[in-house]
């Protein structure tokens, strides 16, 4: 990823296209990771890396979210 950490100097459009791509990313590694491991010569490393960056994905799609959703003050 080359786009800047600092989520607060986007605009909310901005994060919504972005969440929406790392989404579809998260969702394509699921897949990938599945098939993958369904496989007997699966390379453990490429694997690995693969779960690591669906994690960072994760991560990143969390952060989007709460930026996104308001604080309800109770």
């Amino acid at each position: 990823m080359n786009q800047p950490k600092d989520i607060a100097m986007k605009t909310d459009e901005v994060l919504r296209v972005e969440l929406e791509v790392f989404r579809r990313e998260h969702r394509d590694l699921d897949e990938a990771i599945s098939a993958l491991g369904e496989r007997s010569t699966a390379d453990q490393l490429t694997l690995q890396r693969l779960k690591k960056r669906k994690l960072q994905l994760k991560d990143r799609i969390a952060q989007i979210e709460d930026r996104l959703t308001p604080d309800i003050i109770a």
